[in-house]
């Protein structure tokens, strides 16, 4: 019944935060006189995963599996498995950060499949930038093909922005 509980929690979880970024991610910065709410811009952020630290790669894996997860990539002998139900990922990690990360892949699907018209990982930095978002690790504007950054949200949580493309 523990596991049950702790799974529901997670899911439920994941369902809030995808809320959440649902909310920051749409937005509309054009200034506004009106009281009305904003507009959402759509900003083609691509697959979202998130991106577990965990301390045992085997059992992690033997307990989303439970889930109805399986491995669609990774390697145990790397340390990482990504792991997928339907369209959701998780990546497992095991030594390779400290903190979970929600990761967006501009470019791609849940499938890690090309998609036609995605938006550049840079053009989604100076989208964020415009918007006074601080930029870690911030991808070369002047560069194209893959790149990545990472942001905080309010409260210190780390999002990934990673382009293989």
């Amino acid at each position: 019944m523990n596991r049950f509980l702790v799974s529901a929690t997670a899911l439920t979880g994941a369902f809030c935060l995808g809320i959440f970024f649902n909310s920051i991610f749409y937005f509309d910065l054009s200034p506004s006189t009106t009281t009305q709410p904003k507009t959402n811009t759509a900003m083609k952020l691509g697959a979202f995963s998130i991106s577990l630290s965990v301390k045992d790669l085997k059992a992690s894996k033997a307990f989303y599996e439970d889930l109805g997860f399986t491995q669609f990539g990774g390697a145990m002998e790397s340390n990482y498995l990504i792991m997928k139900n339907e369209s959701t990922l998780i990546g497992l990690f095991q030594g390779m950060f400290e903190e979970n990360i929600l990761t967006f892949n501009p470019g791609w699907d849940e499938n890690a499949q090309e998609v036609e018209g995605f938006q550049d990982v840079r053009k989604i930095q100076q989208h964020l930038k415009s918007a006074g978002v601080e930029i870690i690790n911030p991808a070369d504007e002047k560069s194209s093909g893959p790149a990545s950054f990472v942001v905080k949200d309010p409260d210190g949580n780390m999002i990934l922005f990673d382009q293989h493309l």
